[in-house]
């Protein structure tokens, strides 16, 4: 089970037929939508499917649930050194859970800058532009939850208060007086781009952005997807970039994404999938038909290939800083069900326009009760 887009069905289905023909495994591939993926029970799809595609947030939840199979396999420590060493970012760690690999990354993502070239003769590089882009009317943000939590991430571990990563840190998620800056910044940005943003996932501001007569020209803070950047995907061709900075810390703390390819505990094929998990992660594979087929590569290798950032716009090269620099998410058993609630606290908050402290009181709030063991 993968998501359903171009970037996560396509290259799965391409890989599978290789896959086959390599080996004479045949494995078939269905997809469910980002909302679902991003808050879809695993433990249910592990019970239907030897493959899933997962997010590392979910790792916490799926190692106390005992539905997924380490992939720290005996006898493959070489092969794993090997896509570690391959790991964009904190990638390849982020699903290293209680001293095992639950996943392997197979797509790299974190919250970068989407823009179009047609429209502006460069990216912006400071917050300040962006704002003045937005007041013309010619910014989209995505802030449909779960995206408007990932942009408070992504500007508080910018700013240089980063949200608490592990539940074995005691205290709470941010600092109020910390918190209440990043969401008063958030606030003015949401006040100057269209209300349709609360409902916009990064996908719908793509597709808005790459339409015919389109005017937006940015979105700051968004998902990078690689299809965008693809001559001929859509009618105008996006460009991506590091996200702009405030102060001088460079294009650090995005709000790292992802997906990685993990194999169901409850698998009567678990062997034959675990092969596939190692080979569909492999820098040649990654390098070579996975991104030949669409798919957002989670291994260096592709990322500073020629062909493939040729064939992107340097869609890997443009966005790479901000990769490397990404946040990592809390991953306790616990943290999804923060994540829903905090969203939607999020958005209520920007909507209503509450106080920025009341909103983190009650951000910490959630965060506290996520941690316990009946959180």
């Amino acid at each position: 089970m993968t998501w359903n887009h171009p970037r996560g069905y396509d290259p799965m289905v391409a890989c599978a037929r290789l896959w086959r023909e390599r080996t004479g495994v045949e494995i078939a591939w269905d997809a469910r939508s980002l909302q679902d993926f991003e808050s879809f029970s695993v433990e249910e799809l592990a019970r239907r499917y030897d493959l899933i595609v997962i997010d590392h947030p979910h790792v916490g939840q799926i190692t106390a649930e005992g539905c997924l199979t380490p992939l720290d396999v005996p006898g493959r420590e070489v092969d794993r050194a090997a896509l570690a060493k391959g790991s964009i970012g904190r990638s390849y760690p982020s699903y290293e859970w209680q001293g095992h690999q639950w996943a392997f990354p197979i797509d790299a993502a974190a919250q970068v800058q989407a823009w179009r070239p047609d429209l502006l003769e460069r990216a912006p590089t400071v917050w300040t532009e962006v704002q003045a882009l937005a007041r013309e009317g010619r910014v989209l943000v995505p802030l449909r939850p779960p995206h408007s939590l990932m942009c408070f991430f992504t500007l508080a571990a910018h700013l240089g208060h980063p949200c608490a990563e592990t539940s074995g840190e005691e205290g709470a998620l941010i600092d109020e007086e910390a918190g209440a800056t990043v969401f008063e910044i958030m606030r003015e940005l949401a006040d100057l781009v269209d209300s349709a943003c609360m409902d916009m996932d990064p996908i719908a501001v793509s597709e808005a952005m790459a339409e015919e007569g389109a005017r937006i020209a940015c979105a700051p803070l968004i998902y990078g997807y690689v299809s965008y950047a693809v001559e001929g995907f859509r009618p105008h061709r996006l460009s991506f970039a590091d996200i702009p900075t405030m102060g001088s810390g460079g294009p650090v703390g995005s709000a790292l994404g992802g997906t990685g390819i993990a194999v169901s505990a409850f698998s009567a094929a678990r062997e034959a999938a675990i092969d596939f998990a190692y080979w569909v992660a492999s820098g040649p594979v990654q390098r070579g038909p996975f991104a030949e087929a669409g798919g957002q590569p989670g291994h260096a290798e592709a990322w500073e290939d020629d062909a493939v950032n040729a064939a992107t716009g340097d869609f890997y090269r443009a966005t790479r800083m901000t990769l490397e620099g990404a946040w990592l998410r809390p991953r306790h058993d616990g943290y999804m069900a923060f994540q829903e609630k905090a969203s939607e606290r999020v958005n209520r908050g920007l909507l209503e326009k509450h106080d920025g402290r009341a909103v983190v009181a009650d951000l910490n709030r959630l965060f506290a009760r996520s941690r316990r063991p009946s959180g």
